[in-house]
């Protein structure tokens, strides 16, 4: 059935009602409501159940012109971790939908925190039940209870925004990983051009009405108008073709593993789907503005082209949706001299291959062992009183750990050492390093080699910022990002910590990329991941591993760890097991 709507309120963004002429209240997200304008023609298929005047959540479709505008959009996906030979070594199941309730709201508040770009030290408003405003990051306690989520800095009424939900998930693992808010497009951009700018470059490329009139409110604000008002006039005035990706936001924890793109990919469905955030015209085009795609490439991965920079000097990246907009796109990188020479590519990776090793490390009749006396010197006679009773007066120990060892490490090759806690797999690393066997010798080629073995050979982490750290040592501050990113360290308000503000698992993080700020030819790492839970352990390895391999490093860790096994993806499994070494090919 047809019905016009008749009046909207909207009390927060996660509720706000729709009165239809002649029929129902539809309660619904403010960030619907306020789209639906006095006069638009919708059609209410009610659910199954659905009576009364007033139609909650789960009581009813909405749609508009053929296209459902409630419910709102859902989706549940899988997200699969591909190695280098493995298809699937692990996944995440997500469900990714636009927000809906408050504790949503409240977990975009959180993650905002993470945004490179914010510029708030309180990145939200809350309301008080006395109603003044407090910024928090977090939801603050009033004189008078708690307060509720007003606005978070930064958006505008016009903004929509999906969350992605870990669906399973560990107990100690956040529900909400990562958020998108899409806008409408930017009223004004100006391309920077060597000795100046060139005025309304998008105009130039694609129709003035795929852009025009978006969500602006220059001249709309007459004095004796509430707000409210005024935001709602430029609302209504919205009718474009195109969407502005404003922010995309992941759990720093999480980034490492593709969820960014994951999340950017399900934005362009929804664009597509429900060609928000207006739902009035469907959309061609999806552009965003951001500073970040230099260091990182996961808009590109999504399938985003670069077109220019803005006037102020930050990249503008666009991905079409339908086949005149590849045209236009595709045109304007063919012809325009600028565009030429970047080709609608921004991102290159800056961490560069080393040299490699000339040759193998080979260990040839290998014997270790270690004497060690026992006695009761220098202990308390309470203590002493009560090893003598067992018979412990002095005792020298001597273990084999390594007999006639052979073993070949090729170049370029990612081998594990894997065996359990005091198998040999340390004094193996060791004689890597710079330890002298028993018997037989080691012998190996000319390279760089770095090594974290604790207690032996740990890099020094320094007192200063640590991308400053990792950047002093590569001498490239570029490549030191992207090295801190692949390592699990991808929070850029992070890097401007210093080590000692760090938890153990990102120190060890960190010793990572400082070693591979070296630039080594070798990489040797003992009892890797030790200070990692399961997940981060399983993802730093991933990202160990292709990066090894991607940049010829020889790469030798120990572990006793399954998840490590499985993510690295060795070429070799050396087993460690009490005087015996033997390896064979990957399974």
């Amino acid at each position: 059935m047809e019905h016009r709507v008749a009046a909207r309120r909207v009390y927060w963004r996660w509720f706000g009602e729709v009165d239809l002429a002649g029929g129902p209240t539809l309660r619904m997200t403010g960030d619907a409501a306020r789209w639906l304008r006095p006069g638009d023609v919708v059609r209410l298929p009610p659910r199954a159940g659905a009576s009364g005047s007033v139609f909650e959540f789960d009581d009813y479709v909405l749609e508009c012109e053929g296209r459902v505008l409630w419910p709102l959009w859902d989706r549940e996906v899988q997200h699969p971790r591909g190695g280098v030979y493995a298809k699937e070594l692990y996944a995440y199941r997500l469900r990714i939908r636009e927000a809906r309730y408050e504790q949503d709201y409240e977990a975009i508040a959180a993650l905002e925190q993470y945004h490179y770009a914010s510029d708030h030290d309180a990145v939200a408003v809350w309301r008080c039940p006395d109603s003044s405003r407090r910024y928090a990051n977090s939801k603050p306690r009033c004189d008078r209870g708690e307060g509720r989520l007003l606005e978070i800095r930064g958006s505008t009424p016009a903004s929509r925004f999906l969350v992605m939900e870990l669906v399973d998930r560990l107990p100690f693992e956040p529900e909400v990983v990562g958020y998108l808010r899409l806008d409408p497009p930017l009223p004004a951009m100006h391309r920077r051009v060597p000795g100046g700018v060139e005025p309304r470059i998008r105009e130039r490329v694609f129709p003035e009405g795929w852009i025009h009139p978006t969500f602006d409110l220059k001249g709309l604000q007459p004095r004796g108008r509430r707000w409210e008002e005024v935001a709602q006039e430029a609302l209504d005035r919205v009718d474009v073709a195109a969407a502005w990706v404003a922010r995309v936001v992941v759990h720093p924890d999480y980034r490492a593993d593709g969820l960014g793109v994951r999340l950017l990919r399900a934005a362009l469905e929804w664009v597509q789907e429900r060609a928000v955030p207006d739902a009035r015209r469907d959309k061609r085009l999806v552009c965003t503005v951001a500073m970040m795609a230099r260091y990182h490439p996961f808009f590109e991965r999504a399938g985003f082209r670069y077109l220019w920079d803005t006037a102020s000097g930050r990249p503008v990246l666009a991905y079409p949706l339908d086949d005149r907009a590849a045209t236009r796109i595709r045109r304007f990188l063919q012809t325009d001299p600028l565009a030429q020479e970047h080709g609608g590519r921004l991102y290159r990776s800056r961490y560069p291959k080393v040299s490699g090793l000339a040759g193998p490390v080979v260990f040839r009749g290998v014997d270790k062992a270690y004497v060690s006396v026992l006695d009761l010197d220098a202990l308390a006679p309470e203590v002493r009183r009560l090893l003598e009773a067992f018979g412990a007066v002095r005792r020298r120990v001597e273990r084999q750990v390594l007999r006639g060892v052979k073993l070949r490490i090729e170049p370029g090759g990612v081998y594990l050492l894997w065996g359990a806690s005091g198998a040999g797999k340390t004094t193996l690393v060791r004689l890597l390093w710079d330890e002298l066997p028993d018997a037989g010798w080691v012998e190996g080629p000319e390279g760089r080699v770095e090594a974290y073995l604790p207690g032996v050979a740990e890099p020094d982490l320094g007192d200063e910022a640590i991308l400053e750290r990792v950047a002093r040592r590569l001498q490239d501050v570029a490549a030191a990002a992207e090295l801190l990113a692949r390592v699990g360290l991808a929070d850029a308000i992070l890097w401007r910590a210093r080590p000692d503000q760090l938890s153990t698992g990102q120190r060890e993080r960190l010793r990572l990329a400082v070693l591979l700020a070296g630039r080594p030819d070798l990489l040797i790492v003992d009892e890797f991941a030790a200070h990692l839970d399961g997940a981060n352990a399983r993802r730093v390895a991933r990202a160990l591993s292709k990066l090894a391999r991607e940049a010829g490093i020889t790469l030798v860790i120990s572990s006793h760890r399954e998840e490590v096994r499985q993510a690295l993806e060795p070429d070799r499994i050396v087993y460690v097991g009490y005087g015996s070494v033997w390896s064979e090919p990957r399974i």
